[in-house]
């Protein structure tokens, strides 16, 4: 690592450190500026502190726990306010440095309890009790903890008052205790002040709670507060408005370094060309993350050599459309917080999307060092990003960085902000991003939303210099967000042909869309089903900018049956329009002509209640295809053995035919997840693949031990075969990549 490229890292650990001191002393600013009695309504909830100590063995029965009164439940599903079939207590109270929730659920059949999994952060049909906590009391994130009388924790961030992302990778430090008796099972919670990362004013903290009890071989979801079944019962901005007085926060600091060894074998042509050298290569390296809270709700992370090897293998895909496949995030330094992040700009095109940091056509790029600053200052949501990559045999040395700030503005559901994103190359390159957002409340559940992104790129310049209008992506967009009775959707975006963010992802450019959908939703009063959607019309018209012409167009009608049960089926009646000025190519040597498509579809889908230990969603379609037609089917079961074991698989067959040019191709698609779990701690969970279109097959195997809370050890076996291996000369090998790594991370805390 050279000079120059030490002292970008250097630069952008000072850049981000520096903004984390001056980002506290603005806090503090604003925080001074807040109205301290702005919680004196009486609507707000005071907490309780705990009397005395509390031992966390799930029992609660100390009379520290007895003076604290339980939340009033009431019926979620599977019918909203009707009577409660088990007894459930919730409490909640909380101490000098943590938040603690006690349930009791008491249960008539305790053998029905179901314990599904005892994998961390994996809902699977078990019974379970939760909490969501709006830390800033703004609507908008939510920190959802929940447990299972298994005592796995699970920890889930929610952003855009659960109408952005929800991310599942978030890890916090916590503690929790569950155990099971004749009476029923009994869990407590236990959450350090410094996880929720609130906004403390003179000892005085204002944030949303929402708690509930899910029992799934009834279906039977208890709440508080009350919630209308039309919303999200997770919803931040539904929460109870709470208090706690006299709070004085920890800011500690986490150190977790890693080592990591193991083997990498690639199969290569060797000199002569004649067949296939497997040549092996060990892999040594050594690194590590630091967590600081800045303030009570600023939190500063950085990571130096970062490591992603015991993350799980990127899903398969077969792409039928001509547009690209968005492949999610799966590395979790970025999926932490990453709902601070969000810029969205309608379906999975987004301003900022993080796989492009240390990742090129599926292949590593090492990341040198790099540095995160999430959290809050007086009334601005702040997120600040930069890593340094080092320079590979696909691209140059990069420096990545971002910020984003976003605030509430007019009413508290409604918010602003701006995103600011660069990529420099040390060979010059250059991509700048940068856009304007807004949410905004019309009126009950009404929303009017905006964004603008514009782009920079080295090359789009050099080549016809600066457009303003054709460097710029716009999208305009109102909505009902409820679901019940009529409800509408409506979007106008357009996408310049100069627009190119390379941070983030788009799909095509230089065109127009205009999606719409209505719908209504009817919940019964009696009778076996819980929702009936029997009119849900959904379009969408792309043109072409340059001259207007009709690209695609789309329409769709959908009736889904929701039972009391949890079960569901939907039917669905599409038709197609595709304007094809370019050849489309699809596998095994068939295409589709360039020319004007219509084309119909039938679709079907169905799923099992989500609380049986066996379950499945399944589905398929008919539907011309172009000048062809095409069939599908897809399978996804899971079986949940036993607590300690859970199999689960997804399949998906396609079927095109193009019978006036003798082509066509068959594509299967299996994806295979088996997890088995000796108990909380140790596990091991194998991902399988296979595809006959890509004339490959893959595992990806990793053993978990986890000592503590991070404290892991990881050992990770990765292998990569080829089929079909006599389709070019000379013919492939049975191996195309194998790997075996072990890591191990220890966690010191201050």
């Amino acid at each position: 690592m050279n000079t120059k490229r030490i002292a970008s890292v250097l630069a952008a650990l000072v850049a981000v450190s520096s903004a984390a001191s001056l980002l506290q002393g603005a806090s503090r600013l604003f925080g001074q500026t807040q109205d301290a009695t702005s919680g004196q309504d009486d609507a707000y909830l005071r907490l309780s502190r705990l009397s005395g100590p509390v031992t966390l063995d799930g029992v609660s029965d100390e009379p520290a726990w007895q003076a604290v009164e339980p939340f009033p439940l009431i019926m979620y599903t599977p019918a909203a306010g009707g009577a409660l079939t088990e007894r459930t207590e919730i409490r909640m109270a909380y101490d000098e440095g943590y938040l603690y929730v006690a349930g009791r659920f008491f249960d008539s059949d305790p053998a029905g309890i179901q314990v599904n999994s005892m994998y961390r952060d994996r809902l699977s049909g078990d019974d379970c009790f939760g909490i969501v906590v709006d830390p800033f009391n703004d609507n908008d994130i939510g920190l959802w903890f929940w447990t299972t009388p298994a005592g796995i924790r699970g920890d889930v961030s929610i952003s855009g008052d659960g109408q952005g992302a929800w991310n599942g990778s978030w890890d916090t430090h916590w503690d929790v205790s569950s155990v099971q008796t004749s009476e029923g099972w009994f869990a407590e919670l236990r959450i350090p002040f410094s996880s929720l990362g609130f906004q403390a004013v003179g000892g005085r903290v204002e944030m949303g709670i929402s708690a509930y009890r899910y029992i799934p071989r009834k279906n039977e979801l208890q709440i508080y507060p009350e919630i209308a079944p039309e919303f999200d019962y997770r919803r931040p901005s539904l929460a109870q408005d709470a208090v706690l007085e006299g709070v004085t926060t920890h800011r500690p600091v986490y150190l977790t370094p890693y080592m990591l060894s193991g083997v990498g074998q690639t199969s290569e042509l060797n000199e002569l060309e004649n067949g296939y050298d497997l040549n092996s290569q060990g892999e040594f390296q050594v690194g590590g993350d630091l967590r600081y809270n800045v303030t009570s709700n600023l939190t500063l992370d950085l990571t130096v050599n970062t490591d992603f090897a015991q993350v799980e293998a990127d899903d398969y895909q077969v792409n039928l459309t001509r547009f690209h496949l968005f492949y999610p995030e799966k590395r979790r330094f970025f999926q932490e917080r990453s709902g601070v992040f969000d810029f969205f700009t309608g379906g999975a095109t987004r301003l900022f999307h993080s796989r492009w940091i240390g990742l090129y056509a599926g292949e590593a790029i090492p990341i040198i060092a790099g540095g995160r600053l999430v959290g809050r200052a007086g009334e601005w949501d702040l997120g600040i990003l930069n890593m340094q990559t080092k320079n590979s045999s696909y691209l140059p040395a990069e420096n990545f960085g971002v910020a984003r700030v976003r605030r509430r503005v007019f009413n508290q559901y409604s918010n602003a902000g701006a995103m600011l994103t660069t990529r420099l190359g040390d060979d010059g390159s250059y991509n700048v991003g940068y856009g304007l957002d807004g949410t905004f409340r019309v009126a009950g559940d009404d929303y009017l939303a905006i964004r603008w992104a514009q782009t920079f790129d080295d090359d789009i310049i050099d080549q016809h210099g600066f457009r303003f209008a054709e460097a710029s992506a716009i999208r305009v967009y109102v909505n009902r967000a409820r679901e019940r009775g009529f409800s509408y959707f409506f979007s106008a975006r357009r996408f310049g042909a100069d627009y190119r963010p390379e941070m983030g992802f788009i799909t095509r450019q230089n065109f127009s869309d205009f999606e719409y959908s209505l719908a209504y939703f009817h919940y019964p009063e009696g009778g076996p089903l819980r929702r009936i959607d029997p009119f849900q019309l959904f379009g969408s018209l792309a043109l072409r900018n340059p001259d207007g012409s009709v690209e695609s167009f789309f329409i769709e009608h959908d009736v889904d049956l929701l039972w009391r049960s949890g079960s569901r089926i939907g039917l669905d009646l599409e038709l197609y329009y595709e304007d094809l000025r370019e050849q489309l190519d699809f596998p095994r040597d068939t295409y589709v002509p360039t020319g004007s498509y219509w084309f119909p579809r039938f679709e079907f889908d169905y799923s099992l209640p989500p609380g049986r230990a066996f379950r499945t969603f399944l589905g398929g379609g008919v539907q011309q295809f172009y000048d062809g037609w095409r069939a599908n089917v897809w399978l996804v079961p899971v079986w949940y053995v036993s607590p300690h074991l859970e199999l689960s698989m997804q399949y998906s067959m396609d079927v095109v035919r193009f019978p006036d040019r003798d082509q066509g191709f068959d594509s299967h698609l299996v994806r295979l997840r088996v997890g088995t779990a000796l108990d909380t701690r140790f596990s091991m969970n194998a991902f399988i693949q296979y595809s006959n279109v890509g004339d490959q097959a893959a595992a990806n195997v990793r053993f978990r031990y986890n000592f503590a809370e991070g404290n892991d050890l990881w050992l990770v076996y990765n292998e990569g075969v080829n089929l079909n291996r006599d389709r070019v000369d000379p013919a492939l090998p049975i191996t195309d990549n194998r790997t075996v790594l072990i890591k191990y991370t220890y966690t010191f805390a201050w």
